[in-house]
């Protein structure tokens, strides 16, 4: 059934509001797999529609349209695809189209779409430059038989000349045949309140439904808004700093935040909300029970557990008793923690998740480059040897950067006490992207290092024992023979045409970071995993690219110094699991004697 039917129907019947959900694909098999799994938990919550977005340039849309097919036919969730005409042929969008319409898919969500990480835009050979161009794409061929959604702009477009010039842009998407108005995300609803006016005065009638997204960690916050240059009111920022570092309390203010603007935006008139879901569950369900917007069906649970998806759908018998041992058994044990990836959710989760992927994968567009960067001195000058790459990123260590294409923002306090030989190591041709101080079993208030709860204690299987950085086929040779005589570290190591080796004989995931509280499990939120490492290998590459060889003149001798690290570097990691008097500089100091050089400076922290 069309999305706008749905929408105009409980509009006329006064059943408002409703709600509906985003997802993205995975990026890892596994990451499906629970995905579906969490598409049937979530069915339960009787959302309008769901939508599964489009990788940039088309990138995942094999497996967009197979969430879609399955979401639609398997789940029972009418489902709204995104379809974007970047780097994209006529031919290809209208076989998208017609494998949607083969599967029951009547919604899409047309859009222009960023081309892939590393790629520039550039407007299409046939005619599709823009979304206007799509949506009248799919009028033409299709009819009536779609409804067509198109993204909104409370902030306006980050591309855009001007806020008045995306009202037109997006009038004529509306006048080319689009249905209704789904937005990006923002955190002050009076911009919201001031776009619909703006929006209805252009003529535009449609209905215009809010995209929120719950505060699912601060770190991500911060991230995700900077580079989307979303306003934050002073309100938050100032409720935020205090509980930054305990993801608990974050969370569960971004819960309580979603709920006050959503029901500001229902008195505003809003007909509904669109969660970006990040693929996650819990935040969502606990602002929709808040919201009381949660049928009595689903609020009411009958037995100690949730019934199976097969009894749900009528293809299993009854299920009203269990052992006593069902707690203990593996499968109970997976279904009581099916929401453990959402805490929190950092970029090492472990591939598993449903919830890995990129920041941008749910963006209606991708986040603007940060030009302030780029026009940074230090990476605006002419580069003039390998050496002065290596430069670059001891500056950054040092303080004298504050950000690099890795890392979005200055050094955390906590490294402070590995500060100068993260210098020495990076002027020595180890170029650092990640690293992070041991912790023994700090409290987990304690301002540098403390995460989660009152109460508790928490470890990191870092100090002076893990490190991620880039490397020359030399140093990692060097490094391969060293690390023989060091069983304790171990390793995992590419480059950018996907060559790669590690320590380990299978795909495997070990935890860096752990906490211990009161009442709780062990809670593990940070891992090195192959698989995440191997996915994050595509983008950390391509960052060379988009971020710092794009500032230079193509053919420059900066572009080809830049290209030559690049395209022959290692992006390696290195594990000491022996975390309590280990020392992984040490193993540097090794490689560095063994090249002929001088070892590192030790740190006095």
């Amino acid at each position: 059934m069309k999305v706008i039917d749905l929408i105009n129907e409980r509009i006329r019947n006064n059943q408002t509001p409703f709600y509906s959900f985003e997802y993205f694909p995975p990026k890892t098999e596994k990451g499906v797999e629970n995905l579906y799994e969490r598409l049937d938990r979530m069915s339960a919550l009787e959302p309008l529609w769901i939508d599964v977005t489009w990788g940039a340039g088309g990138s995942t849309s094999k497996l967009t349209l197979e969430i879609c097919h399955n979401a639609q036919n398997f789940c029972g969730l009418e489902t709204m695809m995104h379809l974007t005409c970047t780097n994209i042929s006529v031919a290809e969008v209208k076989q998208a189209l017609d494998q949607a319409k083969a599967s029951g898919i009547q919604n899409i969500l047309a859009l222009r779409g960023d081309p892939p990480r590393g790629e520039a835009w550039t407007p299409g050979t046939e005619g599709l430059t823009r979304a206007t161009d799509l949506v009248k794409l799919i009028r033409a061929e299709y009819g009536d038989y779609f409804c067509i959604a198109v993204a909104g702009y409370p902030e306006g477009h980050t591309e855009a000349t001007s806020f008045e010039d995306d009202v037109v842009h997006l009038k004529s998407k509306m006048a080319a045949g689009a249905d209704l108005i789904v937005t990006q995300l923002f955190y002050d609803t009076e911009i919201y309140r001031e776009y619909v006016k703006s929006v209805r005065a252009a003529g535009i009638t449609c209905p215009i439904i809010p995209g929120v997204l719950p505060i699912q960690g601060y770190a991500g916050f911060q991230r995700m808004t900077s580079l989307c240059r979303t306003k934050i009111p002073r309100e938050i920022t100032d409720s935020l700093e205090p509980i930054k570092n305990d993801d608990e309390m974050v969370k569960e203010y971004g819960v309580q935040l979603c709920m006050k603007m959503c029901r500001e935006l229902i008195d505003m008139g809003s007909p509904g909300v669109h969660f970006y879901t990040l693929n996650l569950e819990k935040s969502t369900i606990k602002t929709l029970e808040g919201l009381e917007l949660l049928s009595n069906d689903f609020a009411e649970k009958p037995l100690p557990w949730a019934s199976h998806s097969q009894i749900r759908k009528g293809k299993r018998g009854k299920e009203d008793v269990r052992p006593i041992f069902w707690r203990n058994r593996p499968k109970s044990y997976i279904d009581r923690t099916n929401c453990w990836d959402e805490f929190p959710n950092g970029r090492w989760t472990h591939s598993n998740s449903p919830a890995f992927g990129e920041l941008t994968d749910y963006h209606l567009h991708a986040p603007a480059a940060h030009k302030e960067f780029e026009r940074r001195e230090a990476f605006g000058r002419e580069l003039t040897s390998v050496q002065s790459v290596f430069d670059a990123f001891a500056k950054y260590c040092a303080g004298e950067i504050d950000r690099l294409p890795w890392s979005e923002t200055p050094l955390a306090l906590e490294s402070n006490a590995i500060l100068t030989r993260l210098v020495s190591m990076n002027k020595r041709g180890f170029l650092t992207i990640n690293s992070q101080p041991r912790v023994n079993g700090a409290a987990s208030t304690d301002e540098v290092h403390g995460w989660g709860p009152k109460g508790g204690y928490v470890y990191q299987k870092v100090r002076k024992a893990y490190l991620e950085f880039f490397t020359s086929p030399e140093n990692f040779s060097t490094l391969q023979e060293v690390l023989k005589h060091h069983p304790s570290i171990s390793f995992h190591a590419v480059d950018r045409s996907g060559k790669s080796t590690s320590s380990y004989n299978k795909p495997s995931t070990t935890a860096v970071t752990w906490g211990v509280f009161p009442g709780r499990e062990i809670i593990q939120p940070t891992v090195v995993d192959s698989e995440s490492f191997l996915v994050w290998k595509d983008e950390a590459f391509a960052l060379w690219t988009t971020q710092w060889i794009s500032l230079y003149k193509a053919g420059s001798q900066s572009v080809q110094i830049l290209e030559q690290v690049r395209d022959t570097f290692y992006l390696v990691n290195i594990v000491d699991n022996n975390f309590v008097d280990g020392n992984i500089f040490d193993v540097v100091d090794e490689v560095l004697k063994a090249s002929g050089r001088a070892a590192l400076t030790e740190s006095k922290g």
